[in-house]
């Protein structure tokens, strides 16, 4: 089955060209798009589409809200988001992945990384453009924030924390496989441990908890 996919952007000829772009791709269907976040979100809790592909800033509602009223803390069943814009800025990107944003890309990505983003939020991945990450992660670890990241419910097995610092370095499941020499299956029950222990729901809120809590130090790590 297609992955169904909404897109909100302020900008016709974007929100036109986004479209025509995703639905030439096998596998991939555009069945809403939006001018702002409030049609946005009217259109995400109608269609439950199985991505959100939003513009940053937008009128009405921008893009970080529209996240937090589809994917954010307390949404009982989020919908996979993904935030595009040309505003290579930390600050929005942070607040787009804490809204609950599964990827965040720059409008320059290109074909290729725009879709891939697509496909990883649909099976429940995430993708952060690679120009960004490693300097937003920089950024905001050890950040001394007011409200310290929570400890584990359980303590992490060695395994788990080798799967955690996979993710926190934007790996996908099958390079975990790869790299720890285990079966995806099995990433994907280490990966669901992980959320459970740390209180997180996706692996997005996974790498940041790595980050922030120092278990892995950005670039000197890549």
């Amino acid at each position: 089955m297609s992955i169904r996919v909404v897109v909100a952007d302020d900008q016709e000829i974007v929100r036109t060209g986004l479209s025509m772009i995703l639905d030439a791709q096998p596998g991939i269907e555009v069945v809403g798009r939006a001018a702002d976040g409030r049609e946005a979100v009217e259109l995400g809790r109608r269609l439950r589409p199985d991505v959100c592909l939003f513009d940053i800033r937008m009128p009405v509602l921008d893009g970080v809200e529209a996240t937090r009223a589809l994917a954010g803390p307390g949404v009982e069943d989020p919908l996979a988001v993904v935030v595009i814009t040309v505003f290579d800025l930390d600050e929005y990107v942070y607040a787009a992945l804490r809204a609950g944003a599964r990827g965040f890309l720059l409008k320059d990505a290109g074909t290729d990384l725009l879709t891939r983003a697509v496909r990883a939020a649909a099976e429940g991945e995430a993708l952060i453009a690679p120009s960004v990450t490693a300097r937003l992660l920089d950024a905001f670890a050890g950040s001394g924030s007011a409200n310290p990241p929570a400890q584990p419910l359980q303590p992490l097995t060695d395994r788990e924390e080798q799967v955690l610092a996979a993710v926190a370095r934007g790996r996908t499941n099958t390079e975990i496989g790869e790299e720890c020499h285990i079966a995806l299956s099995t990433v994907k029950t280490h990966i669901t441990s992980l959320m459970a222990k740390l209180g997180v729901r996706n692996r997005v809120e996974i790498a940041m908890w790595a980050y922030e809590t120092g278990r892995v130090r950005g670039r000197r790590d890549r």
